[in-house]
């Protein structure tokens, strides 16, 4: 796994652990249906192909660098490339599909505001898997199409500083710095963005479920932002939610 610079973990991941600054990390092979360890498949890669699976979310696997645009054809609003900043391959959460353009979620847009590429600059895959957090339930749950397989309890933003609503996408699964340190074993990076920031804050502001080294914290109002879980649930969760896979918070 290629490894990550601390210094750009620190830019991205800050925001969700206090003042401790977070250890390397390494991102993590990406995996493009829900089956750990699956081979990937396309959706109509060949012509001859037996026709897809009708997946419940589609994920798109940059191929070439691309423009990014606010409609299908529209005002360029920047680029996107074939790895994201951690190193990791760069899947994206599809939310619709028109024309020869697909309508995505990336961490370059701010919270609820979607994006749009050439179909044509992506590989599609697909998957039923989903992760849905109950914010004030605090708990995270992986459900398979209609059935839930894993549930576990995390720490959500604290009063203050509460987790953000809405649909996000995972972007990349980190290795991080292990048992004890601030953002335990692992993480699953996510799209989403902390609005609501303490004042004067100079970390970052990327919303990620990871380790902690407060299991206390597990079940509570606790971080700036972020969702908190062990490092047993985490190492489950990365098993099993593809990268790409929709990200659903709710009240």
């Amino acid at each position: 796994m290629r490894r990550a610079l601390p210094l750009l973990l620190a830019v991205a991941l800050a925001g969700c652990a206090g003042d401790e600054a977070p250890p390397r990390a390494a991102a993590a092979p990406a995996e493009a249906t829900g089956t750990p360890d699956a081979t990937p498949e396309p959706l109509g890669a060949e012509p001859a192909a037996p026709p897809a699976p009708r997946w419940r979310h589609l994920v798109a696997r940059v191929k070439e660098p691309s423009a990014f645009r606010a409609s299908p054809g529209g005002k360029v609003l920047g680029r996107i490339g074939r790895t994201t900043e951690f190193g990791g391959p760069r899947f994206l959460g599809v939310t619709g599909n028109r024309r020869g353009w697909l309508r995505i979620l990336i961490p370059e847009r701010p919270n609820g505001e979607h994006a749009w590429i050439k179909k044509e600059r992506a590989r599609l895959f697909g998957t039923d898997v989903s992760v849905h957090i109950d914010r004030s339930r605090r708990r995270l749950v992986v459900r398979d199409d209609d059935r839930a397989v894993f549930r576990m309890p995390v720490a959500v933003g604290r009063a203050e500083h509460p987790t953000p609503l809405g649909r996000y996408a995972v972007t990349d699964k980190l290795e991080m710095g292990g048992p004890g340190t601030t953002y335990g074993c692992c993480a699953l990076a996510l799209t989403g963005h902390q609005t609501d920031l303490p004042s004067g804050w100079a970390g970052g502001d990327r919303l990620a479920v990871h380790g902690t080294s407060d299991p206390a914290s597990i079940g509570f109002a606790a971080s700036t932002g972020c969702l908190r879980g062990s490092d047993r649930d985490l190492r489950r969760l990365l098993r099993l939610v593809p990268i790409g896979a929709p990200v659903f918070v709710r009240a």
